[in-house]
């Protein structure tokens, strides 16, 4: 095998407006790329580094080349998987090596990862926090997507599912709360929001606050995120969840996702393959994981002014299969 070598850089792509959720709002995203280049053919990987899991771009780009010997050295995905914990240092460098590992064989990552090729798909669309009234025209310009996925977790919450329900009243809605309910929250809301044909709620305790979930009666289904990293954490989730969201930021890289599908899956869990807000590079390895699961939310490039070139085609929520030359 040829010496691997290991670039690695932060980039930035402007967000088109403002894109809010309860923890604040970005302008723009700042993502760590991963380049892993020997004989002559060349992986990427993209990660988002994510401050609710302490991560910097910093930190995440330091200890990405605190690897680069070990990747001289031979490195590959299994022993990655040991090398770095879950997070979005590994994500990068696991999408990288699937990439690289693909232009060495001649094989789609999709046919090394013993998956079917990948068809079109479609994407939830995200309405990012705000007052209802702007809630409602967003929806109503996106009334025509089957999925939206609406950010909520403050005060008024109902106000603004009646008011994106009005303005989009044949979409289906999932809602992500951001672990911004009580227990009490939850009590009155989800009836209403059933109601009103809400089919999903993310998150909506805190990760280390939510095991009223298991006492409670989850009259509106309830999905993991904050609470839900990797196969590890799987055990934990039982009875309290009813679906999961697998993200490769989170897993650290599409290895760990496809492990934690299986699983998941065995134990009974609805999955819902998302991801932070980043672009077609991170989509790309997602969107394997994605092709036979109930929600899908890899919109990411669609809330961007600009994505990378050769991008995944999106045809309004239909994401078309990344091109081999792009990733994998």
């Amino acid at each position: 095998m040829s010496t691997i070598a290991l670039t690695v850089c932060e980039e930035r792509f402007p967000v088109a407006g403002r894109f809010t959720i309860s923890r604040g709002s970005r302008t723009e995203i700042r993502v760590v790329t991963a380049t892993l280049a020997a004989g002559g053919l060349v992986g990427r990987g993209e990660c988002v580094p994510y401050a609710r899991y302490g991560e910097t771009v910093e930190s995440v780009i330091e200890t990405i080349q605190g690897v680069a010997e070990d990747l001289r050295q031979g490195l590959d995905r299994a022993a990655l998987q040991q090398r770095l914990p879950a997070g979005a240092a590994r994500n990068a460098l696991d999408c990288a090596l699937w990439d690289l590992e693909a232009r060495q064989s001649g094989k789609p990552v999709w046919a090394l990862a013993g998956l079917a090729a990948p068809a079109p798909i479609t994407t939830a669309y995200t309405l990012s926090l705000g007052e209802p009234a702007e809630m409602r025209e967003r929806a109503a310009e996106n009334a025509h997507r089957p999925l939206l996925k609406v950010k909520l977790g403050s005060s008024g919450d109902l106000a603004r599912i009646e008011a994106v329900r009005a303005g989009a009243p044949e979409a289906a809605i999932i809602v992500d709360a951001n672990e911004g309910w009580s227990v009490d929250e939850y009590a009155a809301l989800a009836p209403e929001f059933v109601r009103l044909g809400v089919a999903l709620v993310e998150q909506p305790f805190p990760a280390d606050a939510d095991a009223m979930l298991a006492e409670i009666v989850r009259v509106l289904p309830v999905c993991a995120d904050e609470s839900c990293h990797d196969s590890a954490t799987l055990g934990g989730l039982v009875g309290k969840y009813d679906a999961i969201n697998i993200k490769l930021d989170k897993t650290g890289g599409l290895t760990e996702a496809l492990r934690l599908k299986r699983q998941a899956v065995a134990a009974g869990f609805e999955i819902m393959v998302g991801c932070m807000l980043g672009t077609s590079l991170s989509m790309a390895p997602a969107q394997l994981l994605a092709q036979d699961v109930r929600y899908v939310d890899l919109d990411g490039p669609l809330l961007l002014a600009r994505d990378r070139d050769g991008a995944i085609r999106y045809e309004g929520s239909l994401m078309a299969p990344a091109s081999s030359s792009f990733w994998g």
